[in-house]
This record gives C-alpha cells, sequence and structure tokens, in this order.
C-alpha cells in the first residue's frame, strides 16, 4: 500500500492506497510541533491496527509539507518504523506542473501537489479553493500551470482571532445558522463567518474567471469545503482528498 501524508499548519492528513490505486483509508489528527518521531509513530500504528493493518503492508510513502520542523521528524519516524526513505515534495521531484510564480521556492508544497491532482482528474484552467489555517485560491491554466492564486486568512483562524480579540464575543461552532441576519451573538458571528466567506469565494472566483474564462473549473477542498459549498453555486466540485490524491501521482511520477 501508499502512504500518503499532508502535513499542514492545523492539522495532519494521512491516507493510504491500495494496488488499484483506491484510497481505502484515511485519518487526520492536529498538528502538535512539540511531538517527536517516535509519538507520531505511536499515533500512526494505532490508527492503522484499529483498521487491522500494520506498517509491513506499505510499500511506499509521499509526503507533502508546509511545516518545515516537522519534516525531518516524519522523515526520521518513517525510516525508523516503516524501514523506507520517502518521497519528499519540493525540489527535483517530477510534479508535472510547471510553476508560473515570480518565486517558485515560495509556493507551498500543498499548492503545487493539489495542482498535479486537480488538473489530472478535472483539466483545466481551474481554481483550487482550499479552507485550511489560509483559505488559498489556485489558478491552475489551461496546460496545466500554476499560475499563482490568492490567500485570505483561513475560517477557523478569522473566528479565533474574533473571540481572543474582543471581550464580550464567545467562541462558536463553525456551522451554518439558520438566516444571514442573527437574532442573537452566536448566530450572528456564524452568519459572519459563513456567509462572508461565502461572499469572499463567489467575488474571487468571479475575478479568477475574469482571467482565465468562463469555463474555469472550480475545486473546493479541506476542511469546511463542504460547508461552504452547500451555500454557493461557484464550487462545482468539492474533493475533500485532493492533496493526497494529488501525492498518489506524483509517487508514480517519480517511480
Amino acid at each position: 500500500m501508499l502512504f500518503t501524508i499532508d502535513i499542514g499548519n492545523t492539522n495532519i492528513t494521512f491516507g493510504l492506497y491500495d494496488k488499484k490505486q483506491t484510497l481505502r483509508y484515511h485519518w487526520r489528527i492536529k498538528t502538535d510541533h512539540g511531538r517527536l518521531a517516535d509519538e507520531y509513530g505511536i499515533i500512526i500504528l494505532g490508527l492503522m491496527r484499529h483498521e487491522g493493518l500494520d506498517f509491513q503492508q506499505i510499500r511506499g510513502v509521499a509526503i507533502a509539507s508546509v511545516v518545515p520542523p516537522l519534516t525531518p521528524v516524519f522523515e526520521e519516524m518513517i525510516e525508523r518504523y516503516i524501514k523506507q526513505k520517502p518521497l519528499v515534495v519540493g525540489a527535483g521531484v517530477k510534479t508535472g506542473v510547471q510553476i508560473r510564480y515570480d518565486s517558485p521556492r515560495d509556493v507551498g508544497a500543498d499548492r503545487i501537489v493539489d495542482a498535479a491532482a486537480t488538473f489530472n482528474m478535472y483539466g483545466g484552467p481551474a481554481c483550487i479553493v482550499d479552507f485550511g489555517t489560509a483559505t488559498t485560491f489556485d489558478a491552475i491554466s489551461e496546460k496545466g500551470d500554476y499560475l499563482g492564486g490568492a490567500i485570505a486568512p483561513g475560517v477557523g483562524i478569522a473566528a479565533e482571532a474574533l473571540f481572543s480579540r474582543t471581550s464580550k464575543l464567545p467562541r462558536v461552532d463553525l456551522v451554518r445558522p439558520p438566516r444571514a441576519i442573527g437574532s442573537n451573538t452566536v448566530n450572528a458571528i456564524q452568519s459572519g463567518m459563513i456567509f462572508g466567506y461565502v461572499g469572499l469565494v463567489e467575488g474571487m472566483v468571479a475575478r479568477f474567471k475574469a482571467e482565465l474564462g468562463d469555463h474555469m473549473r472550480v475545486i473546493g477542498t479541506g476542511g469546511l469545503a463542504q460547508t461552504i459549498a452547500q451555500e454557493t453555486g461557484v464550487i462545482e466540485i468539492v474533493n475533500p482528498w485532493l492533496t493526497l490524491e494529488g501525492l498518489r501521482l506524483i509517487w508514480e511520477m517519480n517511480q
């Protein structure tokens, strides 16, 4: 099986693919910068054993990381527990994506992996909306080139800042409120967060279409993609495991 790992600032997502390139198992845990290689190894082994699996069934490992301090931690863990050298997406790794960015090294590995998956699965031009720690908008050309994009604070970050920087506003669950005009503080915050970000997505997608053309596909991924997509028609496809799919593709390219 192929083991894919997406190391993000808020969450770390794991996926296991079978010989038919089907995502059979996936897990998500909170990113903890303080954990050691052995701790992550024990956590992953526990998740796998719950499904009746073990490390010996893994034939390869691919990693995308936007948390540089954790990359060597996972490399150490994989070499110690899985006895393999992982493929870490970065310079020198084939991705099938031409990066048309002023400074290609500034583009996060997850954004390149998402671009590879999107073009392979859905074609181009396309806009990927990733609802992660940041809300990112990535533009893919008709030929599959990564053109750039836009970065905004994530919904979770915005909500947490609102709670931590005000005296009377509570922390709330990020779920759809009954209506746009909140009749209490909780619903009012939820309206601003959910419907406000719907407006952000619709506005940015319209601007991307003005530059890429009306035939641009829009793909949503990340934790709140489904919640936001239910409130707008501009997100055509929701793929919560887009990065894992991209890691699978890139692994195959480099074999």
